[in-house]
């Protein structure tokens, strides 16, 4: 059977599309992205403006007609952040399926800290120690702390990168003040992580797509080659690399980012705040160890139908 997987993120809206066998593996036959920055105006008032509406109803339109050149039989899409935090949420899924047919599930925070783990566990090897799993997107970031095993603690927060962006709105090149604001801000926010944390001690540090497969492959770029990255579901990343790569980022301006080798545009803005938010983790938690794992929401939706608990 042919299914479509689809997330509805904040930022973009991603696609994979596998051919699932009756052996209970699968081939992976199509994925892409389209950038459609839903929060772009209205996510601090918790609100899809008019022009990214549509640029949502668009990439589906997009992704419906994918789905029929690759004959797809059945279809799994879930919505995030902006979405269900949006007052008129329910109206982008409504007209999402009368323009496109496509059935939208709205997902919570919880599910969605769920799913990720069950993606990146597919990604790479957990042990019996304990991994703080994070997944910063553009309305929230889920923070996840398991092992191999199973969940121990999953909280999702309203600290993702687009809705950082909006609440700071950093100058062209981020300012001292304005960086030590976005870091007292992120210790008041994040209090019951570091109390589970201090309940939970971790090893390291797991980031889940996105904004972490921006951050190795400017590594990879910048200090080695792409190569170390092809067809790879993990990265295990050089603190040093991060620290320099991190410095050149919030030297930066706009323009120079642009250029910046291994940074696609949809993330040149908030790549600021995304590696801002993961040197306060690796800073408050003494963290110095930090993989990344290419799958997430996606993956795990996958591994939930592997599994038959989608039908």
């Amino acid at each position: 059977m042919r299914i479509a997987i689809i997330d509805l993120g904040t930022n973009t809206f991603n696609i994979l599309i596998v051919e699932v066998n009756d052996t209970k593996t699968y081939t992976h036959l199509y994925q892409s992205k389209i950038s459609v920055k839903l929060g772009e105006g209205g996510i601090t008032k918790s609100f899809i403006e008019d022009v990214p509406f549509q640029r949502g109803i668009d990439a589906l339109k997009t992704y419906k007609e994918t789905i029929k050149r690759f004959e797809v039989e059945k279809n799994f899409a879930f919505a995030t952040s902006a979405i269900r935090t949006a007052s008129n949420g329910k109206e982008f899924l409504a007209k999402a399926k009368q323009e496109t047919g496509i059935d939208i599930t709205m997902i919570s925070g919880d599910k969605e800290a769920e799913l990720i783990y069950y993606g990146v566990r597919n990604a790479l090897a957990l042990t019996d120690e304990t991994s703080l799993i994070i997944d910063i997107g553009g309305g929230s970031t889920e923070f996840i702390i398991a092992n191999k095993n199973k969940i121990i603690w999953k909280q999702s927060f309203l600290l993702g990168a687009a809705r950082l962006l909006e609440k700071f709105n950093p100058s062209d090149i981020i300012t001292e003040v304005e960086h030590k604001a976005i870091f007292n801000y992120l210790s008041e926010e994040l209090k019951p992580l570091f109390e589970a944390v201090e309940q939970y001690p971790i090893i390291e540090l797991i980031g889940s797509s996105g904004s972490f497969d921006s951050l190795a492959e400017m590594i990879a770029h910048e200090l080695y080659t792409p190569e170390i990255l092809k067809n790879k579901t993990e990265y295990n990343f050089d603190l040093n690399d991060f620290k320099s790569t991190y410095e050149m980022i919030i030297k930066s301006n706009k323009k120079e980012r642009l250029r910046m080798k291994g940074l696609i545009e949809m993330r040149v803005d908030m790549i600021v705040i995304s590696s801002i938010i993961v040197q306060f983790i690796l800073y408050s938690f003494k963290i110095n160890k930090m993989r990344l794992s290419t799958f997430a929401l996606k993956e795990g939706v996958l591994n939930e139908i592997m599994n038959s608990k989608l039908s």
